[in-house]
């Protein structure tokens, strides 16, 4: 099976603890995800990450066919990075690092992405026609948000 990764950042000027305690609050990944793919959680959950965090939702990532997803949160070092694993989902592989590091007049927010798709040579056709696509689509629109929220507001 081919292992795909996608490697993105973002600069963001604000200071270390804004950053962390937006992006490691599960609360906040609805507001992240394209309203289109209707994700909600079903986990009750704390208001921030910890290591072995099981996080449960449904999302509608495909033709509007509602998925059930479970990750897990690995790795938390706090206000430097963390892990999400899918446990449960549509990728036969699903590793997503999450890492802030300060700059001076700001943070750098890097996401890497290792991720499989089920299928064999199925599952690499969808990713060439349209896996890598809409995974790029979800970054794009979660940086639009983060500049309406942490660059456009001031």
């Amino acid at each position: 099976m081919k292992e795909f990764t996608y490697k993105t950042e973002q600069f963001l000027p604000i200071d270390m603890k804004t950053a962390w305690d937006f992006f490691s609050s599960p609360h906040n990944l609805a507001l992240l995800t394209p309203k289109s793919m209707d994700f909600k959680v079903i986990t009750k959950l704390d208001n921030h990450i910890y290591n072995d965090m099981i996080i449960d939702y449904t999302v509608k990532p495909l033709l509007y066919i509602p998925l059930r997803w479970k990750t897990k949160i690995l790795d938390v070092q706090d206000q430097n990075e963390f892990t999400d694993i899918q446990l449960r989902g549509p990728f036969s592989l699903w590793k997503h690092v999450h890492q802030f590091i300060q700059e001076e007049k700001g943070i750098l927010v890097k996401d890497t992405v290792h991720y499989r798709l089920p299928f064999g040579f199925i599952g690499r056709m969808a990713h060439s026609l349209f896996v890598r696509k809409r995974i790029e689509g979800i970054f794009s629109y979660r940086k639009v948000i983060l500049e309406n929220l942490f660059i456009k507001k001031g």
